[in-house]
C-alpha cells in the first residue's frame, strides 16, 4: 500500500489508532468494478526492421549460438566449428566453461579455457578463476541479487553478474565477428535482433537476471529492451518441433513403425541412422527450415495437446502445448514443471562413486589442489557417459589422470590399485592399462537417480486432467541423445502417446529460438507463474476484516495492507493482454500517489502481509503542479499491468491530466 514514512515527508498531524503496518497516507482505494481490456493490437509494438535474429542458447553444460537472416527466414545459420573440441563429443556447441585471469579480467571462453587452463602450471592454475556449470546457481539460489556470487575452481568467489555479461559478451563478439565476415563489412549491434533462452521453470528474478547480465554486455541498452527476447527453452524447443520432417526424427513409441523400422528397433538402430545422416552433413552449418508445417504437426487437429520434454545439462522443463488453428498458435495449457534432473545429476552420482572408492576427504582435496586434473577426470568421464547404452556389454573404461595416481600415493600411502581393490565396489576394477573398467551395470546405475526423478515427474504431469490426452512426447535437449533416457521413457509413456525425437536434438533449443525470434507472436497464450497484484485501502467492514487492520483517518474507517489482484497464479495471460483498474487516492487532496505490486506464488492472497508476498515493483505518480487543471472531486487513477512475455511492465496514469509513470516488474533490487 503507502510506502513508511520516508524521514524528510512532513509528518501527519492526525493521530493514527493504526496497528497496521502502512500509514495510508499515499494510500490508493479501487474506484470501479475492474476490467480485462484486450488490446492486443495496439499493445503490438511496430516491429523494427531488424537484419538478423541471433539466438544464444546459454546452457548449464554447453552453449552456442545461431543466425537467420531476416530476408531468408527458412535458413538457420549454426556458429562457426570451434577449437578444440573432445573425443566421443561432437557437436556444435561449446563447453560453457570461462576463464578469468589472476586479475579477475576475462581471459577465455568454451575449449579455449578449459586448454588454456588444463595447461597452465598447477600452482600457477591456482590463481587463476576458471568456472563451469555455473548456470545452475541462478536456478538453486532462492533470494537472487545482482550481488550473488559464484565460486571458481579455486574456491574464490566472484559475481554471477559480472561471469553471466562475460560469457554473453563473448557471444556477442563471435556473432557479430561471423556476421561481419559473412557480409564483407563491419556488421552494427543495432542491426540484430538478440534472443536467449532460460528454462521455463526458472523463477522471474533468475529470468530479470539474464537481462540484466544482457544490458552488462552491451548486447542491448534498457532503451531498446525490446531489441532482446528472453525466450523460454520449452517453447522454443516446441517451435522447431512443428517445422520437422518425418526424415529429420526418430519415433520411439511402439505404436507404428517409422522410417521401415518398427518401435523395437528404433532405439538403438533409428539413432545410429540418424547420427549417420548427421555425421554426412556436418560440413554444413546451415538448416533449412521447410516453410511449412512438418507431416508429424500436419496431423494435430485443433485442440491437440503434446508435452516438451526439454532435458539439458541442469534441468528437466516440461511443457504442455495446445494447438489452435488456423495459424497453428501455441497455447501454453499447464504451467512449466519440472526441477534440476539435467545431466549433471549423473556426475553427481559419479563423484559420489570416487567419494566411495578412494574417499571424500581425498577427492575434495584433489579438486581444490590438482584442479585443471579434476577437470580432465570429468572430461573423461562425460566421453564415457555418452558411450552408456541399454545394451551395452562390454565395459568402459575411464583413464585416470597420472597426478591423481601419484597424489594419491602420497595423500594416503598406498596406491590406486589397492584402494579399488578394498572399496568392495563390484563393478569397478583396476585395468593394467592405468584405466577404472567400470561394468556397464555400473554406469547405468549412476544414471537411475536422474532418470528415475524425470519419469517421476512426468508421471505427475501425466495425472494432471489438463494434461491427459496428450497425442506427442518431444524430447528434446542435450540429454535426450541418452539412450538410457530414451529407453526410460519409453518403457513408462510408450503406450499412452507418440515419443519424438529430433535427430539434432540439441541443437532443436538453439534452432527453435531464431524462429521465436523471427516471429514472436507465435506463442499466444501463456500460463502466469506468479499472483500479481497491488496494496490498497478497503473501506472497513466490521467482522469481515481483522481488526489489526483498521485504520481510522479524518473520520474514514479503513482496512489497510488489501492485496488488489491483477491476475492470478496459473491463470492463462494472452500475449500483450493488458489489465486495467482504476484507483482513486484515499486522501482527495493527495499528490503523490504511491502505488506498491506485489507478487506471490500462491493464488489466495489477501493481504499484502500474507507468508509469501513479495514487493516487485513501484509506481511513483507525482501530481504536484497540476493544480491549475480542474480536478474532479474523485480524480481517477488508472493502473495497467501488461502481461505475456517474460516481462511484465506496469503503468498509472492519472485520468484528469493525462500524466503518467511506467515501471517494469523488478524482483532483484526489493
Amino acid at each position: 500500500v503507502a510506502q513508511r514514512e520516508r524521514p524528510g515527508e512532513t509528518a501527519p498531524t492526525s493521530a493514527y489508532s493504526s496497528p497496521a503496518r502502512s500509514l495510508g497516507d499515499t494510500g490508493i482505494t479501487p474506484l470501479s468494478p475492474s476490467h480485462i481490456v484486450n488490446d492486443t493490437d495496439s499493445s503490438v509494438s511496430e516491429q523494427q526492421a531488424f537484419l538478423v535474429v541471433v539466438a544464444i542458447d546459454f546452457g548449464t553444460t554447453s552453449s552456442g549460438y545461431a543466425y537467420s537472416f531476416t530476408k531468408e527466414p527458412e535458413c538457420i545459420h549454426v556458429m562457426r566449428r570451434w577449437e578444440g573440441g573432445d573425443p566421443g563429443v561432437s557437436n556444435q556447441k561449446t563447453p560453457t566453461t570461462i576463464l578469468l585471469t589472476p586479475e579477475r579480467k576475462f581471459h577465455s571462453f568454451g575449449y579455449a579455457a578449459r586448454d588454456f587452463y588444463h595447461d597452465l602450471d598447477p600452482n600457477e592454475a591456482k590463481q587463476w578463476l576458471y568456472l563451469e556449470k555455473f548456470k545452475m546457481k541462478l536456478h538453486t539460489t532462492g533470494d537472487l541479487t545482482m550481488d550473488t556470487d559464484l565460486t571458481a575452481a579455486n574456491g574464490k568467489k566472484v559475481k554471477a553478474l559480472e561471469i553471466f555479461a562475460y560469457a554473453l559478451q563473448y557471444f556477442k563478439e563471435q556473432a557479430l565477428k561471423e556476421l561481419s565476415d559473412q557480409a564483407g563489412s563491419e556488421f552494427e549491434n543495432s542491426d540484430v535482433r538478440w534472443v536467449i533462452t532460460v528454462p521455463a521453470i526458472w523463477k522471474q528474478p533468475a529470468k530479470q537476471f539474464m537481462r540484466q547480465a544482457a544490458y552488462q554486455a552491451g548486447l542491448v541498452s534498457p532503451e531498446n529492451s525490446e531489441q532482446l527476447i528472453i525466450a523460454l527453452e520449452p517453447e522454443a524447443a516446441s517451435i522447431y518441433c512443428r517445422k520437422l520432417r518425418l526424415h529429420q526424427m526418430i519415433e520411439l513409441s511402439s505404436k507404428a513403425a517409422v522410417n521401415g523400422y518398427s518401435g523395437s528397433d528404433t532405439v538403438g538402430a533409428g539413432f545410429t541412422q540418424a547420427k549417420e545422416h548427421v555425421r554426412r552433413h556436418r560440413q554444413s552449418r546451415t538448416f533449412l527450415v521447410e516453410n511449412v508445417i512438418g507431416e508429424i504437426w500436419s496431423e494435430l487437429e485443433e485442440g491437440d495437446k503434446y508435452v516438451v520434454v526439454d532435458s539439458g545439462g541442469g534441468t528437466v522443463d516440461l511443457t504442455v502445448h495446445q494447438i489452435r488453428l488456423p495459424e497453428g498458435h501455441l497455447k501454453e495449457l499447464y504451467k512449466a514443471t519440472g526441477g534440476p534432473y539435467g545431466s549433471l545429476g549423473v556426475d553427481y552420482e559419479f563423484e559420489k562413486l570416487l567419494y566411495k572408492i578412494f574417499g571424500e576427504d581425498f577427492i575434495e582435496q584433489f579438486k581444490i589442489k590438482r584442479p585443471a586434473a579434476w577437470v580432465d577426470l570429468m572430461i573423461a568421464f562425460e566421453s564415457r557417459k555418452r558411450a552408456a547404452a541399454p545394451d551395452r556389454t562390454n565395459p568402459l573404461n575411464i583413464t585416470l589422470p597420472f597426478s591423481f595416481i601419484d597424489y594419491y600415493k602420497k595423500f594416503r600411502g598406498h596406491s590406486v590399485e589397492h584402494a579399488l581393490r578394498k572399496s568392495n565396489v563390484d563393478f569397478v576394477k583396476w585395468s593394467s592399462q592405468g584405466m577404472l573398467r567400470m561394468s556397464p551395470d555400473a554406469m547405468n546405475a549412476l544414471f537411475k537417480p536422474t532418470i528415475d526423478s524425470i519419469i517421476e515427474h512426468l508421471r505427475d504431469l501425466f495425472q494432471k486432467p489438463e494434461v491427459s490426452t496428450v497425442k506427442f512426447l518431444f524430447l528434446v535437449g542435450g540429454f535426450a541423445e541418452a539412450p538410457l533416457l530414451q529407453q526410460a521413457v519409453q518403457a513408462a509413456f510408450g503406450d499412452q502417446c507418440r515419443i519424438i525425437i529430433p535427430q539434432d536434438v540439441g541443437l532443436t533449443i538453439l534452432k527453435g529460438a531464431v524462429l521465436f525470434g523471427l516471429d514472436p507472436t507465435v506463442i499466444k497464450v501463456r500460463r502466469s507463474p506468479l499472483t500479481y497484484g497491488v496494496g490498497v485501502l478497503n473501506r472497513y467492514v466490521e467482522g469481515k476484516h481483522p481488526p489489526e487492520k483498521l485504520l481510522v483517518k479524518d473520520g474514514t474507517r479503513w482496512c489497510t495492507d488489501v492485496f488488489d489482484k491483477f491476475i492470478s497464479a496459473d491463470q492463462s495471460v494472452a500475449l500483450g493482454e493488458l489489465v486495467k483498474r482504476s484507483y482513486t487516492p484515499a486522501k482527495p487532496s493527495q499528490l503523490v500517489i504511491v502505488i506498491n505490486i506485489y507478487s506471490s506464488e500462491h493464488d489466495n492472497v489477501s493481504f499484502i502481509t500474507d507468508p509469501g508476498v513479495k514487493k516487485c515493483g513501484t509506481l511513483r505518480l507525482d501530481l504536484t503542479g497540476t493544480s491549475g487543471t480542474t480536478v474532479p472531486a474523485r480524480r481517477e487513477i488508472q493502473t495497467l499491468m501488461q502481461f505475456g512475455d517474460t516481462e511484465i511492465k506496469a503503468t498509472a496514469i492519472d485520468i484528469a491530466t493525462s500524466k503518467s509513470v511506467k515501471v517494469g516488474i523488478d524482483f532483484l533490487n526489493y
